[in-house]
């Protein structure tokens, strides 16, 4: 009787061989004769398992579009420009493979794994690319791996091509190939690898449970019942486990987006007035300064108030993009009125509906003139209404409140002042070129390693800088000709402090 259990348990705990298998047909006890008890009880399951998981690790480790990207930004986003076309602290990468075809493909990925080791072998690329870019080091990076490097030029490759991502059109050259890319990226394959995990884990519970009912039968408990799967899944020791698991997942998913949160890469937000910087810094060439001057002399660059906008608005009510629906906005939260070109005198204590009357007759007024396009001035109201105000703020009138754009965390201090008056760094360097932007975006990550990377490669502009006056043995060497520039880092730009205190 005993022999007969073990007999069941080796079909039912999927240990038996295809001998044992076939031995077993021929006694009369063998409860579980059919083909797929055979499949699913023998050692063949384990065998395709581990092949399947094999295979899964096989394909994560193959260059991707998407395990590409996701190397760019760890690896090289901090000092390349993310459109591949422009530069940045580094060169633009968009045709990096066409530009070194006249060498092995090896010689490539040695310069991405060490450049300087390539430069002291004498490689003529190399050793051109160092002088090309103001002898810069390129941060070395040994451990990346071959398909590492081949996904990240992958990644580059289709981004300045335009083929990847979800941007990609149907009809494009390439974008089918993209996407096929794309379906074998590293999430996908990662998903199969825990799908197939947790079938692993089903059979391992079928033998355990098994082979403990078993014993209980051998040590001659009649009693004992198989325990089936909803009775595992209701133990308390796997619920507990489960939640253990949702909430270590959900910190760290919480931890991993925050680190971005309030500065994600070319966020470009609606405002409450459409205020373009391709307008007012590009084609009238208005500075930087003038609108943000805090970035002059304090820490904060401020966001520019309604009485700047009126400098030039109390005479130009008209624009060349929006005609006056957006300058309308301006004139409603300051209290103009363009009709008359004066302010209206306790403008704060105008209900909404005194407000509107004011401004629905400049607006029917400005309408009438306007002959070639049909203007709806009810519309228009609105459009001010739903700018100027929100759950918050129910008044019309009063300061605009602007989306912010560029946010460092609170733990971050930086100051413009230190950065634009005494380092003498233009806007664009951090900004991009605002001047060409119609709708504002953040241009650089500004995470930790963008500024870090910057602090290691920027000159210091000592020339008729009284504020580095303090540096003498610096300003003797560089006069002797025996070191060439200050990096930021050489006065402590490195240090944690400087940032974070």
């Amino acid at each position: 009787m005993i022999r007969n259990k073990v007999l069941k348990f080796n079909y039912s705990g999927y240990f038996c061989t295809e001998s044992e298998y076939k031995n077993s047909l021929s006694n009369e006890t063998n409860l579980y004769p059919s083909i797929f008890q055979y499949f699913m009880s023998c050692k063949s399951v384990f065998n395709i398992i581990v092949i399947l998981l094999l295979q899964s690790l096989v394909l994560i480790a193959a260059p991707s579009i998407d395990a590409g990207k996701a190397s760019f930004k760890n690896n090289c986003a901090s000092c390349h420009n993310k459109n591949m076309k422009d530069n940045l602290t580094g060169p633009a990468l968009a045709g990096v493979e066409a530009r070194w075809s006249a060498f092995p493909k090896a010689d490539l990925y040695s310069w991405i794994r060490n450049s300087q080791a390539l430069i002291a072998k004498g490689h003529p690329r190399a050793v051109e690319l160092y002088n090309t870019n103001n002898k810069l080091v390129m941060t070395a990076f040994p451990a990346i791996s071959d398909e590492e490097i081949e996904s990240i030029l992958l990644y580059i490759d289709c981004t300045a091509k335009g083929t990847c991502g979800p941007k990609d059109v149907a009809g494009t050259p390439g974008a089918a190939n993209a996407n096929a890319s794309n379906g074998s990226g590293s999430n996908f394959w990662m998903y199969m690898v825990f799908a197939i995990l947790a079938i692993l884990a089903i059979f391992l519970w079928n033998i355990i449970t098994d082979l403990n009912h078993t014993r209980n039968m051998v040590e001659g408990d009649t009693d004992s019942i198989r325990p089936n799967f909803w009775n595992i899944l209701t133990n308390k020791s796997v619920i507990t486990f489960v939640l253990f698991g949702l909430v270590l997942f959900g910190g760290y998913t919480t931890v991993n987006n925050a680190i971005s949160l309030g500065r994600q890469q070319n966020y470009a937000p609606d405002q409450p007035i459409k205020f373009s910087h391709q307008t007012h810094a590009g084609l009238h060439k208005i500075d930087c300064n003038y609108c943000h001057d805090g970035a002059r002399r304090s820490k904060q660059s401020v966001i520019p108030g309604v009485s700047t906008c009126m400098n030039c608005h109390k005479a130009i009510k008209k624009g060349t993009k929006y005609g006056t629906a957006e300058i309308t906005k301006i004139f409603a939260a300051i209290g103009f009125d363009p009709s008359t070109d004066k302010y209206i005198e306790n403008y704060e204590k105008l209900s909404n509906e005194d407000i509107e009357k004011i401004y629905k007759k400049w607006m029917s007024d400005e309408a009438k003139k306007d002959t070639k396009s049909a203007v709806d001035v009810n519309q228009q109201w609105s459009d001010v209404v739903g700018s100027l105000t929100n759950e918050s703020k129910k008044t019309i009138a009063g300061p605009i409140e602007w989306v912010r754009i560029h946010n460092l965390p609170d733990h971050v201090y930086f100051n413009h002042s230190q950065h634009v008056t005494i380092g003498k760094i233009e806007c664009q360097k951090c900004h991009g070129k605002v001047e060409e932007m119609d709708v504002l975006r953040q241009y650089s990550p500004l995470s930790m390693g963008w500024c870090i990377n910057c602090h290691r490669q920027t000159d210091v502009k000592f020339q008729d800088n009284k504020y580095y006056d303090s540096y003498k043995t610096y300003h003797d060497e560089l006069k002797a000709g025996t070191r060439k520039s200050v990096k930021v880092s050489d006065i402590g730009g490195l240090e944690c402090q400087k940032c974070h205190y």
